[in-house]
């Protein structure tokens, strides 16, 4: 299949996969290829913020083409996702042969096309979770560091004040020293 990589029609979205070629409907347009992990190993790589090209077949069985760019598959963009295009739609999906992903056409398309591949319903709410999530880890720090600006500035202003009594206590004690020196030299 001729398909190349090239900035994606949709906003934001990062780069896309392309047919150069036209391609019946049915087709197998391309096999979903990365490296063989298991779940557990993904998840580490979600620590790590190693993520977002797995393909998930089963716990021990899962295709990360994180750190294989070579492989295509992975440019391949979902139209129903965060950044919705009026009038794009998905033109393909994946199907599943044993332990392989493939993308298949739903319709036939026409060379120059974005190919767009339905990531599911399950993909996006999970993602938009983890935005909020992240959103609301980035809205706490943020208010923490006011809260701990807030208490410096507190204690700053409170040292502030603890000097200004304690230089009017020293100007009090030295006036009543000179007070007392003056008495003294006028007895």
């Amino acid at each position: 299949m001729a398909l190349i990589v090239k900035k994606s029609k949709i906003p934001n979205a990062g780069k896309g996969l392309f047919t150069t070629k036209a391609i019946a409907k049915g087709e197998k347009v391309i096999e979903y290829r990365g490296e063989i992990i298991e779940w557990k190993a993904y998840a580490q790589r979600v620590k790590d913020n190693k993520d977002g090209y797995l393909f998930f077949l089963s716990r021990n069985h899962c295709i990360d083409a994180w750190s294989t760019p070579q492989y295509k598959a992975r440019y391949a963009n979902d139209a129903i996702g965060f950044t919705r295009v009026k009038g794009m739609r998905n033109n393909s999906q994946y199907e599943v042969e044993g332990k392989k992903a493939y993308i298949v056409t739903t319709r036939a398309l026409k060379a120059g096309e974005e190919i767009y591949v339905d990531y599911t319903r399950e993909y996006w709410v999970k993602l938009r979770y983890n935005v909020r999530l992240e959103a609301a880890k980035k809205k706490e720090k943020e208010e923490a560091a006011v809260r701990k600006k807030k208490k410096a500035e507190a204690r700053a202003r409170k040292a502030e004040a603890k000097k200004r009594i304690a230089d009017l206590r020293k100007k009090k004690r030295i006036e009543k020293r000179k007070k007392n020196l003056a008495k003294k030299k006028k007895k």
